[in-house]
Formats: structure tokens, C-alpha cells, sequence
């Protein structure tokens, strides 16, 4: 009984060596070499360049006004579209003291040039008369008589001149007291309209607001801006590792991140000449026009990213690059 619990020990112990001797073998043994059969297809290949920026108004205009005061009524608000010529806002005129006594001044001052003018003018006449009357008879030479006559046209002219003023000066203290004035059409009233046809993109004043003309010296307020939403850009930038590779001319494809699943083809119209240095690395700006949008509503300032296609290559037979082996050299 002993001999036979001994024989199964050493036959149980036989058996799990052998065991473990074959998994080991097993173990040991490399997979077999499989390859995946790929055909070469048809493809286009390209090469591009990417570049992030904005989609915005390729001419954004700014409606200013031409005379300072006060917005009365505000007629539009952003997202509508207008024609050109329709009315914006209207301002009502604040008068200026000082100019306002400066411009009654000028009155004062040219109606006094304007009669003394006449003045002259009757005196002028006078002698004009006497000396024609003597020149018929012969008495005095053609030469004095064109002296006399060219002294009188000259009067003449210095009255008609002084008249002038002297509207221009009331015309002007009717501007600085109302802001309009009979004579002068569009040139200076309260009723701003719009210079172009487009899309109001914002209107940042409100009824109230004191707004300032243009001039040498200041800008002038903004009532609105508008733009021709037909016709958008793209602005973006490259970095300069990239920018020696592009060039105006090359087609570009836009992707909006608002609007999915579509693509806009596009022209490089401009690339900056001079870099701007940005967190440590300088950027060339790019612009580039969009050839058609469709019935897409853009929104002015959405993010845009532009492909910049350097190469392509259509119907080419190709694989995948991973299926490529190199060789160590």
C-alpha cells in the first residue's frame, strides 16, 4: 500500500513538471508573422497649412455725424438692413455760447463790410458816370477811362464778395443754433442716414447720448456701422515657420466652428509684410476673400480656422504612410 501512494506521488510530481516544462515551451515560441494585404486607391493628396482667425466684414463702415449734439431718436437697431439714405438717428443741437456770440459777431462784422462796400460802390458809380460822360466828348484819354472802369468793376465785385459773406455768416449761426441751415441740402443737418446698403452690425449710442462731429482734432462718434455681409473675409495668422511657404493667390478652405459640417472655399488676397511678436513667437497676418457663402447667414466675428492648400494632387494612385517601411540608413 505504501509502494503504491509512492508511485502515485512520483507520477503526480512527473506530470506537473512535464507541465510545466511544455507551457513554458509554449510560452517561448514567437506568434506567427501575419500580414494585412492593403491595394493602393485612388486619392487626392494634399498639402496644407493651417491658420485660426476670424470671419469679418471685408469694408465696415461707421456712420458719423457731422455736427455735435444730442441723439433725439435712434430709427434702427443691429441685425436690420437698410438702403442707403435711410435714417439712422436724429440729434438735436445743444447751441455753444461762446460759438453762438462769436457767430452773431460775424454777422455784425460783415454787415458792416457789406455797407461800406456799397458805400464805395455809390461813390465809385458816381465818378464811373462823370468820367464815361467826359470820356464821350473826348476830354479824357482811353487809357484814364480804363483805369476808372477797372477801379468800379472792382468795387462792384467787393460788394457781391461781401454779400457772400455775410450769408455764409448768417448760414453758419444758424448751423451753431439748430444745426441746419436753408441753402446747404445734406452738408450739415440733424438727420443722420446711411451711406451705404448693408446690415447694421451695432448702434452704440442711445437716445440721449451726446455725440461729437468729425474734425482735425477728434475722431467723431460712431452712431452705427454697417457692412455688406455678401462679402466676407477671412483674417487670421501664421506663424513665421509657415509663412515662407504661402503665398497670395493660394486657395484656401474656411471652417467655421458655428456652423458644422460645412466648408467655404476661399483666396489669399494678403499677407502682412511685417511680423507682430505674440507669447514669445512672431505672426504674419493673412486675409483672405470668400468666393460664395450661399444662403449662410456669417455672423461678423466668428472663429474661423483656414487650411492653406500649398499642394495637391487629384486622382493619384497612393497608400497610407504607415504602411510605408524605411530603411536604417
Amino acid at each position: 500500500m505504501k509502494r503504491t501512494k509512492t508511485v502515485i506521488l512520483l507520477v503526480v510530481i512527473v506530470a506537473c513538471f512535464a507541465a510545466a516544462l511544455i507551457y513554458l515551451w509554449q510560452k517561448n515560441q514567437e506568434d506567427p508573422v501575419t500580414y494585412e494585404i492593403e491595394l493602393p486607391s485612388e486619392q487626392t493628396i494634399v498639402v496644407k497649412t493651417m491658420a485660426t482667425g476670424n470671419i469679418v466684414p471685408k469694408e465696415e463702415i461707421l456712420i458719423k455725424p457731422n455736427i455735435s449734439g444730442v441723439i433725439e431718436e435712434v430709427y434702427i437697431e443691429a441685425g436690420e438692413y437698410i438702403k442707403a439714405g435711410d435714417l439712422i438717428a436724429k440729434i438735436r443741437v445743444i447751441p455753444n455760447v461762446s460759438s453762438l456770440t462769436s457767430a452773431k459777431n460775424s454777422i455784425a462784422s460783415n454787415q458792416t463790410a457789406l455797407e461800406t462796400a456799397q458805400i464805395n460802390l455809390t461813390t465809385q458809380q458816381a465818378n464811373y458816370d462823370r468820367q464815361k460822360a467826359l470820356f464821350e466828348k473826348g476830354v479824357i484819354s482811353a487809357n484814364d477811362f480804363e483805369g476808372i472802369n477797372n477801379t468800379y468793376l472792382q468795387t462792384k465785385q467787393s460788394v457781391e464778395q461781401a454779400k457772400i459773406n455775410l450769408m455764409s455768416a448768417k448760414q453758419n449761426y444758424d448751423i451753431i443754433k439748430t444745426g441746419t441751415t436753408s441753402g446747404l441740402g445734406n452738408i450739415a443737418q440733424t438727420l443722420v442716414r446711411a451711406t451705404i446698403s448693408g446690415m447694421v452690425l451695432d448702434v452704440p449710442v442711445k437716445e440721449g447720448n451726446q455725440v461729437i462731429e468729425a474734425n482735425n482734432f477728434n475722431e467723431g462718434t460712431s452712431i452705427a456701422s454697417l457692412a455688406d455681409i455678401n462679402k466676407m473675409i477671412f483674417e487670421g495668422k501664421v506663424d513665421e515657420s509657415e509663412v515662407g511657404k504661402i503665398k497670395e493667390g493660394l486657395p484656401l478652405e474656411i471652417t467655421i466652428g458655428a456652423i458644422e459640417d460645412k466648408k467655404f472655399d476661399a483666396v489669399l488676397d494678403y499677407i502682412a509684410p511685417k511680423g507682430v511678436a505674440e507669447n514669445g513667437a512672431i505672426q504674419f497676418e493673412i486675409k483672405g476673400s470668400l468666393k460664395s457663402i450661399d444662403s449662410t447667414f456669417i455672423r461678423a466675428g466668428l472663429s474661423a480656422n483656414a487650411s492653406i492648400i500649398l499642394e495637391k494632387a487629384e486622382k493619384v494612385l497612393a497608400i497610407r504612410e504607415a504602411l510605408v517601411q524605411y530603411d536604417p540608413e
